[in-house]
């Protein structure tokens, strides 16, 4: 075919677009920051009562001048992912379509004439010695778009990075161009604030060293990333980085040396951020782009072991199913690659799929963890693929959990206001027991996190609160005691530990009790190994403490930990005394407590002491 060239100062040899279009013809613009905006500026200018001409794309971070109401009667829009610049206020007025698609599938609707294309607007890089353009900061369905469209019209821009992988174009491939410099839109590092940077002080407590990460976009994936300075070998296969990879990328915490699939790179299908982020891919044979049918492929993904996929939400409901792309019946954003990346950590060798959010919208006057799902919203990640809820209040672990225990697991992590509210609303429909009468509850002296890690020996444990969505681990605990642990915590020997009663004892006040436990993790799942407690006595501001060590974890120093933890929260509640009643015959346990201060009281009662210890 022969090559039209335009350049600005060229004017006699106009790019004639009569010969690429046709009326009612669809086209594809490209995606993200590398949208050819000029390119597309010109097609309107030079129209030619062209009309009617369907445009396709993602997201664009342009100033998407074809939505625009003026140029209705030329393009007629059907976006595949609702963001940028007017687009969602088109959709909203009905002025432009939403098309909701798998980000890994959107190539096939090209490819298997679904939504044909007549022609493919990109913007590529100038060619090579060899004649190779690249298409730099966004391959993802552009790559696609270019082998299916019968004609393919480039802005060919200085600007843009030259980008290792798959992301070459030979000039065979294109049928003309249009020559504009242009620097690529940019967006600065978020702000981040207080609630962002909790929640991603958490997520960073769910990712292990040697683990590879998929991050989207906005604070809460960089609010991550601030936290991970000081993790080791961690990798990058994700559909889209930023410039919180960068320093940790110079820092070698990630490096890539674990990854098992693409080892040794930095794996994606398109970039955006600061100029700063553009420079760094441009021609770093570290950072690799592809396809994002390779990219996205949940397959592919799961290759990679210790994958963890970091994604947000609209709002979950208490069974798990999370909305992403629509605020009741007003479509918001698109499904994107969140369905792909949940769905390949979830299939992943120790892998994560993650779904972190604010507990609250407008100003804490919304909860984002519902009761059932705003009418008009749409399922884009269902109840069986999360794994893990994360807000600033902390980690709900929803995976083999039972709707009971992830109503109470997602409570748990609700704004407190919004709690009562949620487990009243809950119960009505008998998801949770008619015993479970109390809300969870936090230990706000164990700090912003909510857990603290300790290693006894060579294993690593949790100490945290019990939780009400524990009532199935304790009574595990319980069971797997022998009767000789059973009389020295009890004085007798208990043979049931019923739902209602684990319920009583995981279902407390804490911050009038206190209940914590030491659990450790075994593959997703958490086992209490220790559980210490006092009940709080306001008659003469005092607190009965116990605590009771599965017998295979006793010597490596848990009470010892967990009783100086409860003393050390009684005291900042200003409670003035601690006691104990403890069996003659319980040497190691009457040791922990006269390692930590406490006397031998004259009251007791025939086969038990009274100890003591003033906090005062």
């Amino acid at each position: 075919m022969n090559k039209q060239v335009l350049t600005r100062t060229d004017n006699k040899t106009p790019l004639e677009w009569r010969s690429l279009l046709k009326s009612g013809n669809r086209i594809f613009i490209g995606s993200n920051a590398a949208v050819p905006e000029q390119l597309i500026n010109h097609l309107i200018e030079n129209s030619d009562n062209l009309h009617d001409i369907e445009a396709v794309h993602i997201l664009t971070l342009s100033e998407n001048n074809w939505v625009k109401p003026e140029n209705s009667h030329l393009f007629k829009v059907n976006t595949l992912f609702i963001g940028g610049k007017n687009i969602r206020e088109a959709v909203a007025e009905g002025r432009a379509d939403y098309t909701p698609s798998f980000l890994s599938e959107i190539p096939k609707l090209f490819e298997d004439n679904i939504l044909p294309l007549d022609v493919a607007l990109v913007m590529l890089s100038p060619p090579d010695e060899f004649g190779y353009c690249s298409m730099g900061v966004s391959v993802d369905i552009v790559s696609a778009a270019i082998k299916s469209a019968r004609y393919v019209v480039a802005q060919i821009n200085t600007e843009m990075p030259r980008t290792s992988g798959h992301s070459f174009v030979h000039v065979d491939q294109i049928d003309a161009w249009l020559h504009n410099d242009h620097p690529l839109p940019v967006l600065a590092p978020p702000e981040l604030d207080k609630v962002t940077e909790q929640i991603g002080q958490y997520v960073s407590m769910l990712i292990e060293n040697g683990s590879t990460l998929q991050l989207g976009i906005g604070k809460i994936p960089d609010a991550v990333l601030r936290y991970l300075g000081h993790h080791k070998d961690l990798g990058i296969h994700s559909e889209m980085i930023s410039d919180g990879i960068i320093d940790l990328m110079k820092k070698g915490v990630i490096n890539n040396r674990k990854k098992t699939f693409h080892k040794g790179k930095t794996i994606t299908t398109f970039c955006m951020g600061t100029q700063k982020l553009y420079d760094f891919v441009h021609n770093n044979p570290h950072v690799e782009f592809y396809p994002s049918q390779h990219v996205n492929s949940p397959v592919k993904i799961a290759r990679n072991d210790k994958m963890i996929s970091i994604n947000s939400a609209i709002e979950v409901d208490l069974t798990g199913q999370v909305v992403a792309d629509s605020i009741g019946y007003q479509f918001y954003s698109g499904i994107g690659g969140q369905v792909d990346f949940i769905r390949g950590a979830a299939l992943s060798n120790g892998g994560k799929p993650i779904i972190a959010l604010p507990s609250t919208a407008k100003n804490d006057t919304i909860s984002k963890i519902v009761p059932h799902l705003t009418e008009g919203s749409g399922v884009v990640t269902s109840r069986g693929h999360v794994h893990y809820v994360v807000t600033e209040y902390g980690i709900a672990n929803l995976r083999g959990k039972s709707i009971r225990e992830r109503a109470l697991e997602l409570i748990r992590v609700a704004h407190p206001k919004f709690r009562a509210q949620l487990l009243k609303e809950v119960r009505q429909h008998y998801w949770v027991p008619e015993y479970q009468a109390k809300t969870p509850t936090s230990v706000p002296e164990l700090g912003k996190v909510e857990f603290k890690l300790y290693t006894f020996g060579d294993t690593e444990y949790t100490l945290r609160p019990l939780r009400p969505a524990d009532e199935r681990h304790l009574q595990e605990f319980f069971y797997s005691h022998n009767k000789e642990t059973l009389m020295l915590r009890y004085n007798h020997h208990p043979t049931q530990m019923s739902r209602e009663k684990s319920c009583s004892l995981v279902s407390i006040d804490q911050q009038t009790d206190l209940a914590l436990c030491f659990t450790e993790h075994f593959d997703s799942e958490d086992a209490i190994q220790a559980v210490g407690r006092y009940y709080y006595v306001a008659t003469n501001n005092s607190c009965e403490v116990a605590f009771v060590i599965k017998e295979s974890k006793r010597g490596k120093g848990m009470a010892k930990a967990l009783l100086a933890k409860m003393i050390s929260i009684a005291q900042s509640r200003k409670i003035e005394k601690m006691f104990a009643m403890v069996r003659y015959d319980n040497k190691p346990m009457l040791s922990v407590f006269e390692h930590a201060g406490f006397k031998q009281a004259p009251e007791g009662e025939p086969d038990e002491l009274l100890l003591e210890l003033a906090l005062t």
